[in-house]
């Protein structure tokens, strides 16, 4: 099977779906070349995310792994969420196939573009380089 129980799971029961209205961070990526395009919004209380939500269109690995990204950031510090990587949602979710894993960049990406809203959002002093996107990582 292409994709592992978790993925169908997630793309068929996302979970967080939505925009959050008064949205301390809100992140949006696109790729090119999928078309894929992910929003996602964040509220953040005492440097913890209480909430995250997300929009995206694309494909179900897109949705799949936003549903997850999602679920591994919520109640967690902002500087943990910064860590979160492709690699860990990908093995969150069993696994994706191999064209498929630009959809976990993606994700990690809006994750991080969201974080890096609610910082300039708040005038929080950040290291550039953990927003820097490695672009190789795209193919």
């Amino acid at each position: 099977m292409l994709y592992s129980e978790k993925v169908m799971d997630h793309f068929r029961n996302p979970r967080n779906v939505g925009e959050i209205p008064d949205a301390d961070g809100i992140g949006e990526v696109g790729n090119a070349k999928c078309g894929d395009i992910m929003k996602m919004y964040l509220k953040i209380d005492d440097d913890v995310i209480t909430d995250a939500k997300f929009e995206t269109f694309g494909c179900g690995s897109a949705i799949a792994t936003s549903s997850m990204a999602t679920e591994l950031i919520k109640g967690k510090p902002v500087s943990e969420a910064l860590e979160l990587s492709n690699k860990a949602v990908v093995e969150a979710l069993d696994g994706l196939p191999a064209y498929k894993l630009h959809c976990s960049v993606l994700a990690e990406e809006a994750v991080k573009a969201a974080v890096k809203d609610y910082y300039d959002k708040n005038g929080i002093a950040y290291d550039a380089d953990q927003f820097a996107f490695d672009d190789h990582d795209h193919e």
